[in-house]
């Protein structure tokens, strides 16, 4: 089942059209620096402005890429339940191991319409289902004793993501679905601390530039050598500050562009970074390592 470190891996752009060839090489710098799994056409992957047939092409694109070395759970949340519903079954229709469905948002469903929700979407396939809690962005939080009610009747509901901010929550639900359920941190400035509470890994953005090292946190926090978690996450934190300076995935974007990954190319309402945002992500990309040579 899936664990570890999952990128939420960005979509590149070129000329207003997606960069399949770039995507592909994404995919391969991803698994040969030791990722545990792929998420593509989430948040980070620029979900609401794809269209359908992007969207759909995205996910058969890394399928394919992919080869099962490692899993591949697709992004496909809706506000609107039976696109959810497609989105889904087009993904296991295209041999995606699981699925990352996030809470409806702007419509603010009450718990029973995101129970109603969240079931309708887990009944129409066989795949894997995770949800996606994170408030900041959808105006809703999967409350513990929803996700609980949704884990004991969806049998392919097996874990969260969890974006809430919340630790005391994520203890709850820990507490409510027991330990074979999936806890995922979809921040990465808490996987560190979604770990030591019974988490399974992270849904990372800052993988995107630096798998090894995400990856190698959650190894070794896994073999008992918390040390070495807390040095690498210590390590981190500063880089992963600079990654959130504005919207996800307005600065991962422009830090692979500066270093030589893909364009920053994104589609509005997305715009490019301010200036001054820009400067303090060359700095923090500088100390990190990343960036040779002077700044400016």
């Amino acid at each position: 089942m899936f664990r570890g470190s999952i990128v939420a891996i960005v979509t590149p752009f070129k000329n207003g059209q997606v960069d399949i060839p770039k995507f592909k090489e994404l995919i391969e710098f991803q698994i040969k620096n030791g990722i545990q799994g792929i998420v593509p056409c989430g948040t980070t992957g620029e979900s609401p402005t794809l269209t359908h047939e992007e969207h759909n092409l995205v996910v058969e694109t890394c399928v394919a890429t992919v080869k099962k070395r490692v899993p591949v759970i697709a992004g496909t949340g809706s506000n609107a339940t039976a696109e959810a519903v497609a989105l889904t079954q087009h993904a296991e229709k295209a041999g995606a191991d699981g699925a990352l469905v996030v809470t409806p948002y702007y419509n603010k469903p009450t718990q029973k319409g995101l129970y109603l929700h969240f079931k309708a979407v887990a009944d129409s396939v066989k795949i894997p289902i995770i949800l996606y809690n994170i408030e900041g962005r959808t105006a809703r939080n999967i409350e513990t004793d929803t996700v609980a009610r949704l884990a004991r009747d969806c049998k392919n509901i097996v874990g969260v993501k969890e974006a809430s901010g919340n630790l005391q929550q994520i203890k709850d639900v820990r507490r409510a679905c027991g330990d074979k359920f999936l806890i995922f941190s979809g921040d990465d400035a808490l996987t560190l601390p979604v770990l030591e509470i019974g988490g399974v890994g992270v849904i990372s953005v800052v993988a995107n530039i630096i798998p090894k090292d995400v990856a190698a946190l959650v190894t070794a926090f896994n073999a008992g050598n918390k040390a070495k978690a807390s040095e690498i996450n210590d390590k981190m934190i500063p880089l992963i500050k600079a990654i959130f300076i504005e919207t996800n995935p307005i600065p991962v974007k422009k830090a692979m562009e500066l270093l030589g990954m893909c364009s920053s190319e994104m589609r509005l309402p997305l715009c490019e970074m301010d200036e001054a945002d820009i400067e303090k992500l060359k700095i923090a990309l500088h100390n990190y390592g990343l960036l040779k040579g002077q700044l400016v």
